[in-house]
């Protein structure tokens, strides 16, 4: 072994490897062997978690043979070999190229698809959403109590928080107004409500009771509409669209989607802030003004869209393609008071190609006094917020980790510019 040990650093002019590379070096053929195995069995586990972290489908504005991951600057196309036909005028937008490990190892083949980049108005302003849901939402329960126990008709209907009711005896359902005379109309006869939950629709029967004023209740609170605030993450003036806050509009009290049937934006002017802190997500507040600004056709997971038709002079900036979001700094765009937009310095600290939450393509961490004192970090208000990276339009925030302000998760913005598109082509 010593023989062996003298020639390795003969060979390496005096330098010295590990003592473990010697060890696997060195051992018997039987003890070799099983470090082989082990090595190929650790190289096969890197390689299925890097083919994993890649999509099946890229886009980029140059050849796909050029294709790069920027957080994976270790993987590169395999080039073409062979020959193509000389006469061919065909231009090539699409290919299936090969990305391998330095060049050596094939980690997955994917296609690369070659478009035109888009550019849009990054905004960063704050805006307020006004929205009225297809139906009334079921918020609370409200029980009442008789010498016989408690009773609560809707509950006894097999109703829950977060149930959407779309009709009452046959009669549409579009607001509080409309369950609260169509329960009066049936004069305590029971009523056949129909409701939506979880996408589903369901039907059951609802059996109101006389309070004692002689006034029929099905022992249930709703709500038809929601409002706040949020950020303006861009305009598409080409096709006269909006996109914001990264995420849907919830219900505060049930956590549900409201299912949209009208809404519309409007100026926002941020006159102070809550603070965030551990455990305590902070608050942008301000206020509405009476204009709109547009109207929002799309209350999506991956956010709020529609008709802008406000002025927007927000600056156009490309949008990057996903694979050309790295680890790094960065800015995000932002209105913490009054109605301009500031930069602030963020440190992207995760990017996630794929995955089963769009939401959190991104992990962020704010790094910029400036933000820092004056909100602790990201705070409610801020979703839909822009992050810029080498010039181009990277991602858009979306939520605020709870236990660290500092720190929160963004959503690609090839996301939202594809949800955008088909909001414009349905309208």
């Amino acid at each position: 072994m010593e023989k062996i040990r003298q020639a390795i650093d003969t060979r390496l002019a005096g330098q010295h490897l590990p003592e473990t590379v010697y060890d696997a070096l060195c051992a018997r053929p039987a003890r070799r062997s099983r470090v082989r195995r082990a090595a190929a069995l650790l190289a096969a586990v890197v390689l299925a978690g890097l083919a994993a972290a890649l999509p099946d489908t890229l886009y980029t504005d140059g050849p796909a043979a050029e294709l790069e991951i920027a957080s994976m600057p270790y993987l590169t196309v395999k080039k073409r070999q062979g020959s193509v036909a000389a006469d061919s005028t065909t231009p090539d937008t699409s290919a299936n190229v090969t990305l391998t490990l330095f060049g050596t190892l094939p980690v997955k083949t994917v296609r690369a698809v070659s478009t035109e980049r888009r550019t849009v108005q990054v905004c960063g302003t704050p805006f307020g959403v006004k929205l009225f849901s297809d139906g009334a939402l079921v918020v609370a329960f409200s029980d009442r109590y008789t010498v016989l126990g408690s009773e609560n008709p809707a509950k006894a209907a097999g109703l829950r928080l977060g149930d959407l009711i779309v009709s009452a005896n046959g009669r549409p359902v579009r607001s509080n107004e409309d369950l609260t005379a169509a329960i009066q109309a049936a004069g305590g006869a029971p009523l056949t409500v129909v409701y939506r939950r979880s996408g589903a629709r369901h039907t059951a029967t609802l059996t109101p009771t006389a309070d004692e004023n002689g006034h029929y209740k099905a022992g249930v609170w709703v709500r038809d509409s929601g409002a706040g605030i949020g950020t303006m993450s861009f305009v598409d003036p080409q096709r006269g669209t909006f996109a914001g806050l990264g995420h849907s509009i919830s219900d505060a009290d049930t956590g549900a989607d409201l299912t949209l049937l009208s809404g519309e934006i409007v100026p926002v002017t941020i006159t102070g802030c809550i603070r965030g802190a551990a455990g305590s997500p902070g608050e942008l507040r301000g206020e509405f003004a009476a204009a709109p600004a547009g109207t929002v056709l799309a209350n999506d997971a991956a956010g709020v869209y529609g008709s802008y038709t406000g002025s927007c002079t927000a600056p156009a900036l490309p949008v990057a393609n996903l694979q050309e979001v790295t680890p790094g700094e960065a800015e995000l765009w932002t209105t913490v008071l009054g109605t301009t937009a500031q930069p602030y310095t963020i440190q992207v600290e995760r990017v996630t190609m794929t995955g089963s939450d769009p939401n959190r393509n991104l992990l962020i961490r704010v790094t910029d006094k400036r933000l820092l004192d004056a909100t602790g970090g990201v705070v409610q208000g801020m979703s839909g917020s822009p992050i810029v990276q080498n010039g181009r339009l990277a991602a858009v925030l979306t939520h605020v980790l709870v236990n660290d302000p500092s720190r929160g998760y963004a959503i690609f913005a090839t996301t939202m510019l594809e949800k955008a598109d088909a909001v414009a082509s349905s309208k």
